[in-house]
């Protein structure tokens, strides 16, 4: 700000050079995009009003650059909407000192301090130039758009709906809009129509698929390199060549036969797609890009609170006991009557989780025999492949249906709880809804990487569950693809069907349906429409049920592109692709089809950032085990720098296949129709590590197992160490808070314990002056004055 006095602007006079200037007020008034942001704590005393005055003076004289947000650049172009604020505040006090008597006149003229140019600045402004198509054409000046209704706003509650129809429409166009998929979304517009709580959830998930795009290209470029070195994989090669003659063991009891390894020949080559070295480094990768994201969230959160006025604000002013809880309070036996059912829920949920396991793993067993018995040779060759995808189909049905019902088994488990607060009960009940959904969500996917396979047993000596059904052996190229398929089924099906078509069909059934009910036609109803209210509008809209769907719904799909991107590369890309969509879907639903919520104010995001955490933390050991247990990864270096004769591969899949001889069957369980391949098979063999039946200690585990086992543990505890150390660093070498936020709000403590401490020394000063006026000299002779009830001399000096 540039210091003016008479001389220098208007000279001592007006400018009809009659009346003389006695003062002269200066507005100090920022470009766009650079506006001082200032805590909305301080308060409504003439002391804090001073401070602040004096604090954006003097702070004005070295103003803040930040770093371009993307997001929140695009509102910050135009008009700011704190600036608004000063300028309403201006005029007011304008109008007031008018009201008063004084005579104002205005000097139109701008008078701009100029400053040097850096490079950081035009590398600012170069990126702004280069971004610029991508950012809404959104205008958040108080004429568009208006802060929305909270109990700090109620001085907006007579605000003409006017404005909020045409708010409403701009984002509907430059928001909601499916055309603007590409551009960044508005978020400080949407934050003033409908509160800082939502405004952050759509700033979290904005932040959330920008960081998908990187992870999503390192993930099909290891897809892509899976598919360019196929034809050079060693293992797959020697499977899909006939001359091996390798003939494998019976894979159910009696109803299937031998069969050839060369049939194999397709999985072992598409498992190789996610199967390969590159997976080991993009398992790392996303380890990191984890905490990188959480990092650039955090960053993000601090820069969005300091704009938006809420690095004072405390959650814990606002958070009352709730009415239920006081009620509760006097039931004396409450506590007693449900400490017993708690633990009969969770009891009855893992039963019910193992139960779908077991009935998955019998759907499992009972189609592969019966395809066995067909005699189409196009459903043999394709056995495995058929029935694990029927089985992935089935599983994501029963997700989707007991999704429901946990949801409603974990609110009615929190209410029976009775929390004291809002706070607490929403954040019981995300944990609880949590807690059921990923554990439906993620149970056969687990049983798939860490159980399938590994207490099969071994051909005369098979392990058998509810009688006699056999459990599941994995494929010759191991247990990984089979996980492949059921993540990329249950993470397509619940986005497609579970988070858009439901969100998508369901509200337009209902409005089907209540067309129906109507008893007017298509014209009636039109021009009924057309004499509602906006408000009468609004109510035929359907509930505002809170962000706890949206988030969860983020937070399993966040689950599923860390815990096991190990066996899905492609994960982020299809995450990346469903959340372009479901911004703006979400923002049409917000907009058209939802009441519009009543604002409520937040700094963060909540318990989500805890759980998002916790799952980054749990994705580094998962994928450690994932790529030591599920891949073949391990076995292939341990044959490779031990086993190999020549430090290849070659003879890898022979090391791997342990022999069988059929007269060892237990009776019963040999094929019914043992001339299958055409000829009397009397050795068979099957994947594990197993000493020979010539050998004196036939069929028991051999020393490579354990070699591999001990390798696999090692891998394990050296993955994990090196990756969580990494994260760590990671973690340490980015601030939480960005530099330039840091230092503004470290300069303005200093200016406010500055000022604190001059008002205080004028406070002394003025209490001096008076005590000195006030005192009365004495001669030798006198003797003071006895004192009065009413010290009369005295009075002007209190």
């Amino acid at each position: 700000m540039k210091d003016l006095c008479p001389d220098t602007v208007l000279g001592p006079y007006f400018s009809d050079g009659m009346r003389r200037v006695d003062y002269v007020l200066t507005y100090h008034i920022q470009k766009s995009g650079s506006t001082r942001r200032r805590s909305s704590r301080f308060g409504d005393n003439n002391f804090i009003q001073r401070l602040w005055r004096s604090l954006s003076t003097r702070s004005s004289r070295a103003p803040l650059q930040p770093k371009e947000d993307p997001e929140v650049a695009a509102q910050e172009h135009q008009t700011d909407y704190h600036e608004d604020d000063k300028r309403f505040k201006r005029d007011e006090f304008e109008e007031n000192l008018r009201k008063t008597g004084l005579e104002l006149e205005k000097d139109e003229e701008v008078y701009e301090v100029k400053q040097g140019s850096n490079v950081v600045e035009k590398i600012r402004m170069f990126i702004h130039k280069v971004t610029a198509p991508l950012h809404p054409k959104v205008n958040t000046s108080r004429s568009q758009c208006e802060k929305p209704l909270s109990s700090n706003s109620l001085i907006y509650i007579f605000v003409a709906s006017d404005i909020f129809i045409d708010c409403s429409q701009l984002l509907y166009e430059q928001w909601a809009s499916y055309s603007v998929f590409y551009k960044y979304q508005p978020i400080g517009l949407i934050r003033k129509y409908f509160g800082e709580k939502v405004g952050l959830y759509f700033a979290w998930l904005g932040v959330y698929t920008q960081m998908l795009i990187p992870a999503a290209i390192i993930g099909v470029i290891v897809f892509l390199y899976g598919c360019a070195t196929v034809d050079d994989n060693i293992p797959s090669m020697e499977i899909c060549d006939p001359r091996n003659n390798i003939t494998m063991c019976p894979l159910c009891d009696q109803a299937c036969s031998y069969w050839k390894l060369v049939t194999a020949c397709g999985t072992a080559r598409a498992s190789h797609l996610f199967d390969n070295a590159a997976t080991v480094f993009f398992s790392v990768f996303m380890a990191l890009w984890a905490v990188l994201f959480m990092e650039h969230w955090k960053r993000r959160q601090m820069r969005l609170n300091y704009v938006w006025d809420l690095t004072g604000f405390g959650e814990e002013e606002e958070d009352h006991n709730r009415a239920e809880y006081e009620f509760r309070v006097m039931q004396k036996k409450l506590k007693q009557e449900h400490s017993g059912l708690m633990h009969l829920i969770f009891l009855c949920h893992h039963k019910d989780e193992f139960n779908l396991t077991g009935k998955t793993h019998l759907i499992n067993s009972t189609s592969l025999a019966a395809l066995h018995m067909s005699s189409h040779p196009v459903v043999r060759y394709n056995i495995r492949a058929t029935v694990k995808t029927t089985a992935a189909i089935i599983n994501l049905i029963i997700i989707i249906v007991l999704d429901e019902i946990y949801g409603a088994i974990a609110r009615w488990l929190t209410r029976l709880e009775v929390p004291k607060t809002d706070k607490s009960f929403e954040e019981r009940l995300i944990f609880k809804t949590f807690i059921l959904k990923f554990v439906n969500a993620f149970t056969p996917i687990v049983y798939l990487a860490f159980f399938r396979g590994r207490l099969v047993g071994r051909p005369g000596n098979y392990l058998y569950v509810v009688g006699s059904y056999r459990m599941e052996e994995c494929a010759h190229a191991g247990c990984l693809m089979e996980l492949c398929i059921q993540l990329c089924i249950t993470m397509l099906g619940k986005q497609l069907i579970q988070n858009n078509l439901f969100e998508i069909g369901i509200p337009k059934l209902k409005k089907m349906l209540r067309k129906r009910k109507s008893e007017l036609d298509s014209i009636q109803e039109q021009v009924l429409h057309n004499t509602l209210k906006r408000y009468e509008k609004d109510q035929l809209l359907g509930p505002f049920v809170g962000l706890n769907p949206e988030y969860m719904e983020m937070i399993i799909q966040f689950g599923m592109v860390t815990l096991f991107v190990a066996s899905f590369p492609l994960a982020p890309l299809f995450a990346l692709l469903n959340n372009i969509i479901e911004i703006r879907l979400d923002a049409k639903k917000f907009v058209t089809e939802l009441r519009r919520p009543i604002a409520a104010k937040a700094k963060d995001i909540g318990i989500w950032y805890n759980l998002l955490r916790g799952l980054s933390k749990v994705a580094v050991i998962v994928n450690a085990f994932v790529i030591a247990f599920t891949s073949d990864f391990i076995p292939r270096l341990v044959y490779q720098y031990m086993y190999s004769p020549d430090g290849t591969l070659h003879g890898f899949v022979n090391h791997t296949l342990s022999y069988f001889n059929v007269t060892d069957f237990d009776p019963g369980t040999e094929p019914l129709q043992p001339m299958h391949l055409g000829y009397k098979v009397s050795v068979c063999r099957y994947k594990d590590y197993r000493d020979p039946p010539w050998s004196s200690t036939k069929y028991e585990l051999s020393k490579e197992f354990w070699a591999i086992l001990a390798a696999r543990l090692a891998f394990v505890i050296v993955f994990q160490n090196v990756v969580m150390l990494m994260s760590d660093f990671v973690d340490w070498l980015i601030p939480d808070i960005p530099k330039d936020i840091s230092l503004q709000i470290h300069k303005e403590k200093i200016l406010m314990v500055e000022l604190f401490m001059k008002e205080e020394q004028g406070k002394r000063f003025a209490a001096r002056d008076n005590q000195d006026n006030c005192t009365i000299p004495l001669s030798a002779n006198q003797s003071p004055p006895q004192p009065r009830s009413r010290p009369v001399s005295q009075a002007n000096c209190s």
